[in-house]
């Protein structure tokens, strides 16, 4: 029985009858793991196909993890699980306790056959250049949180630009990419907005704010609040030399900085709520387990995994604003 079989009167497209043929081979165990495939130039002449044809066959299945390319050798079996019709490359800055919600509801509303690899650049643009160049080419869909990173939009032009989908934060640049975010600006002023009154029962607003990690448009947004309402506000890029003042409320973006601050609260015998006041960015399990009285703005990252998936799935183009809560 011939590997590749293409019926020259089916509706089925040329391609997906490759792909069909592909599959079928796997079941009946004629492909298996570590098989070599015909190259592409033999099946274009076999069949009179273009080799664009046959290139997207190929391209399908690598999606898919199916097969893999060797460069200088030719296509590989790489997996039987025919059963995987998608599979999508995910790349995150930095992985913490909310990302971590966010990436399982993103998990759970994919639901079956579709398969998730996740990677971390860590805030670093040579690693996301790497990852990238490493993996173009063979998920169906990429998934990619750029940070604040400068010159991601030139990096992600080698993806095609119908798979890619931006999570979390974005720019004019990648405006042309479906994506769902926060509006951090917005955000944090909303969220301090709310607050108001309990905030004014302090002198000073503290910010913890570290420019390699954090949104710039956060930090703007905080000192357009503090300028509008006239409150007094100061600027840390770390914890560690810093001793609370009684009367400072802190604006916590991470949780490392949340323990090193209650931690400085004990050592000076300072009381939460009455002598300091802490909002914290984001909520997480750590903030009922470590002390009481902690005010917290978080976006719904159940609500940003689950759209986002949504999005894949019905191969929707949206750009959309995630709210807080």
């Amino acid at each position: 029985m011939a590997l590749i079989i293409i019926e020259k009167n089916s509706s089925t497209p040329r391609y997906k009858q490759i792909v069909n043929s592909i599959e079928m081979a796997i079941i009946d165990g004629r492909l298996k793991n570590g098989d070599k495939l015909p190259s592409l130039n033999s099946i274009k002449n076999q069949h009179s196909l273009s080799r664009d044809t046959v290139l997207r066959a190929f391209n399908e299945l690598k999606a898919r993890g199916i097969l893999q390319s060797i460069v200088g050798k030719g296509y590989y079996i790489s997996s039987e699980d025919i059963n995987v019709y998608q599979k999508i490359f995910v790349l995150f800055d930095e992985f913490n306790s909310f990302k971590e919600d966010l990436y399982n509801s993103f998990l759970e509303a994919l639901g079956e056959n579709v398969q998730v690899d996740i990677f971390f650049h860590h805030f670093n643009l040579d690693v996301f250049k790497r990852l990238i160049n490493d993996n173009k080419k063979i998920y169906s869909h990429y998934v990619i949180m750029p940070a604040h990173l400068k010159g991601t939009d030139k990096i992600l032009k080698k993806l095609p630009e119908e798979k890619v989908y931006i999570l979390d934060q974005t720019n004019p640049k990648l405006s042309h990419f479906p994506s769902i975010f926060q509006n951090f600006k917005k955000d944090i002023y909303q969220g301090l907005h709310n607050g108001l009154s309990l905030i004014k029962k302090y002198k000073k607003l503290v910010l913890i704010f570290n420019k390699e990690k954090q949104p710039p448009a956060l930090l703007k947004g905080f000192k357009l609040f503090c300028e509008h309402h006239k409150i007094p506000f100061h600027i840390l890029n770390k914890v560690n030399n810093n001793t609370p003042e009684k009367g400072e409320l802190y604006v916590i973006l991470d949780d490392k900085s949340l323990i090193k601050v209650i931690k400085k609260l004990k050592e000076n015998r300072l009381k939460l709520v009455d002598d300091i006041g802490i909002i914290s960015y984001n909520d997480t399990l750590l903030k009922e387990i470590v002390e009481n009285g902690i005010t917290t703005i978080s976006t719904n990252f159940n609500l940003m995994g689950k759209r986002l998936a949504q999005m894949i799935l019905n191969n929707e183009f949206a750009q959309i604003e995630n709210p807080i809560v």
